[in-house]
């Protein structure tokens, strides 16, 4: 940092997400991690949106659907939490009120405990590091959709900052089983829908994944575990994003983004619908020759769908979802077409009325 004049050099910042399933093991990774990080002179610091965000949000949100982070209700949380955040990098030498609501009181006391926000004496808050050593920014949240952790990306290419995903594979039994013995323990059905999906970070799809690492979460995490992390924070740091002055081909990069979350979401709903209408029909004793038939039509109906949602959505919505656009209400829509077009395949397949799925 400049400390003549309070500039920050933001070169020293990164932004790293931590996602994966509940109980994955992020919690134990971001207790590991500083021990490690304090031999490279670089400081962290956790931003765990359970922390920040209230927990009546949870209770509604498992009361409700335990995934719809599109609702929005959840969704303004989610949001509130990165508002702090940019209000943090945006001029941690510049007061900022301290009347900013309940989330920003939140993250005030988190920054102040892990001790990179200090307060003055005066009415106002007055941000600044303390030490003038990198900061990497850990996100500690489930992130299970790319639009999601793609809002963060956004944040640090806003604020020229490095950028890396760390994406924590559990077996989902060893995640429910650690799940169990929590103190506030999630029901087992948020973790087992999550688990379908969950969409784990895609560098060969979304260019702007590229620095990403999956670690296996099984018992402990290795020191070659450790080792690869280090090396990914390091090239983050040292690699920080610039924003595009001609945003096209960001744009069209946002779109591809926006595509392939939407066709990954529909292509998992509409292969639970082929699912359940195969096992609708061998429990109708439907003929050997009828069901071979069905099967294939229905997985060429599947195919033919994805790839017309696809060029729909690159054509449709020209932004990244994360923004505006309601992922799963779109999905939502789309499969309702495809399922009212499978229950008019099986209709030829029956003399029998088939009941919607």
């Amino acid at each position: 940092m400049d400390t003549v004049s309070g500039e920050i050099d933001r070169s020293g910042i990164c932004l790293c997400v931590l996602c994966g399933l509940p109980a994955a093991g992020k919690s134990t990774l971001v207790r590991t991690l500083p021990s490690y990080t304090r031999k490279k002179g670089w400081r962290i610091f956790i931003l765990s949106y359970d922390e920040i965000i209230p927990e009546e949000a949870y209770e509604l949100r498992k009361e409700n659907d335990a995934l719809m982070d599109t609702q929005s209700s959840w969704k303004s949380y989610r949001q509130e939490v990165l508002q702090c955040l940019d209000a943090f990098l945006q001029s941690q030498n510049a007061p900022v009120c301290a009347n900013r609501g309940e989330a920003w009181a939140r993250f005030e006391r988190v920054a102040q405990d892990q001790q990179v926000l200090k307060a003055s004496d005066d009415s106002l808050r007055q941000m600044s590091h303390i030490k003038s050593e990198p900061l990497f920014v850990l996100l500690d949240d489930n992130f299970y959709y790319p639009s999601m952790r793609y809002e963060v990306y956004q944040l640090a290419k806003k604020h020229s900052l490095g950028f890396c995903q760390i994406y924590l594979r559990c077996p989902l039994n060893v995640c429910l089983t650690r799940n169990r013995m929590r103190g506030c323990p999630l029901p087992d059905e948020v973790i087992v829908e999550m688990a379908k999906r969950i969409e784990p970070p895609n560098p060969l799809k979304n260019t702007w994944e590229q620095k990403s690492l999956t670690l296996t979460s099984t018992i402990d995490f290795s020191q070659q575990d450790i080792e690869l992390l280090i090396q990914l924070l390091g090239a983050a740091l040292e690699n920080p994003l610039t924003p595009i002055q001609d945003n096209t081909e960001q744009k069209e990069a946002d779109r591809q983004s926006c595509a392939s979350s939407i066709v990954h979401q529909a292509d998992q709903a509409c292969r639970r619908l082929v699912s359940q209408a195969m096992r609708d029909a061998k429990e109708c004793k439907w003929t050997a020759s009828n069901m071979k038939s069905l099967a294939a039509e229905l997985n060429q109906l599947k195919t033919k769908f994805l790839e017309d949602l696809r060029k729909q959505v690159l054509q449709g919505y020209p932004i990244c979802p994360g923004e505006t656009i309601n992922v799963e209400l779109v999905v939502s829509r789309a499969v309702s077409v495809f399922d009212q077009e499978k229950n008019d395949i099986m209709r030829k397949y029956s003399t029998e009325p088939v009941k919607h799925l």
